[in-house]
């Protein structure tokens, strides 16, 4: 593995992640991108890293510069819906209703989806689904977005892809005040973890490339995500979902468990790792070699 630090990382370039870095990792794609073939990368990243903006970025970069056809698929098109999880909840564990977590995505429809993109012919095309945040529930299936085949690469991002399962002994003691007061059996996290384990493994298996960003630790996710909740404020000031700082701590501690474990596991696991500062710049890109 190559170390490349960024000069960039403090410049006025906008985005998280500077210019020349996704253009390199474009490039770093595109190099391993046969003919005829449809590549799929993961992309993971904390709450509030910035996956989305790099996704949309290269995608732009891999059609404009490499004439690669790209699609952005996210995995939080393709949560359950309400009322799946409200099942879930009541034969399982209350804490399944809140969305995010392994166990809360319709994993069929995403393995279903990232096939039919690898084989979609020239011409042929497919609706993507799309899950409506304010209305915590899946869009009707006329709403999402129509991709023509051929793809070549498909930006598969989400802040659990392609983050192992915990080992048993890791899930005995709870990591937050949720687990401990809303999960004392651990009954939650051992779901969430045999999902990872289980049905999700399988899925992450197909991932050609995993790309991660490295958040510097926990304790900025709660600062990112605060940020984020602010832009949806300013975006829709009368919005209802738009959560304030104890909501969202409530939420981002649904989170907080495999976000610590995937800071741990992903970095020498990853094909290629952005180090990121507070501030989401990157201090140094790594590849992997191969």
């Amino acid at each position: 593995m190559t170390l490349v630090p960024d000069d960039d990382a403090h410049g006025a370039l906008p985005g998280p992640v500077a210019s020349r870095d996704v253009e390199g990792l474009a490039r770093w794609i595109a190099a391993r991108t046969r003919s005829g073939e449809t590549r799929i990368v993961g992309i993971n990243g904390a709450q509030g890293s910035g996956k989305s903006t790099l996704a949309g970025r290269l995608r732009h970069a891999l059609g404009k510069d490499h004439a690669c056809a790209a699609v952005v698929l996210a995995i939080d098109d393709f949560y359950a819906t309400r009322a799946q999880r409200s099942a879930l909840a009541d034969a399982v564990h209350p804490l399944l209703i809140t969305r995010g977590v392994p166990g809360t995505h319709d994993v069929e429809l995403m393995s279903a989806t990232l096939e039919r993109l690898r084989h979609l012919r020239a011409g042929h095309t497919l609706r993507l689904p799309h899950f409506v945040k304010a209305q915590d529930d899946r869009a009707p299936a006329d709403r999402g977005v129509l991709v023509t085949g051929p793809v070549d690469v498909v930006l598969f991002e989400g802040w659990c892809v392609g983050t192992p399962p915990q080992a048993e002994a890791e899930l005995l003691d709870p990591i937050n005040r949720l687990e401990a007061e809303e999960d004392r059996d651990g009954r939650w996290r051992r779901y969430v973890n045999a999902q990872l384990a289980g049905p999700y493994a399988r899925l992450f298996g197909s991932l050609d490339r995993l790309v991660f960003l490295q958040a510097p630790d926990f304790a900025v996710v709660h600062r990112w995500r605060l940020q984020q909740e602010a832009g949806n404020a300013a975006a829709a000031p009368r919005a209802d979902h738009v959560m304030d700082a104890a909501a969202l701590q409530r939420f981002i501690a649904h989170y907080e468990r495999l976000t610590r474990h995937a800071l741990h596991a992903l970095p020498s696991h990853a094909d290629v790792v952005f180090e990121l500062d507070e501030q989401r710049r990157p201090l140094a890109v790594r590849y992997r070699g191969g």
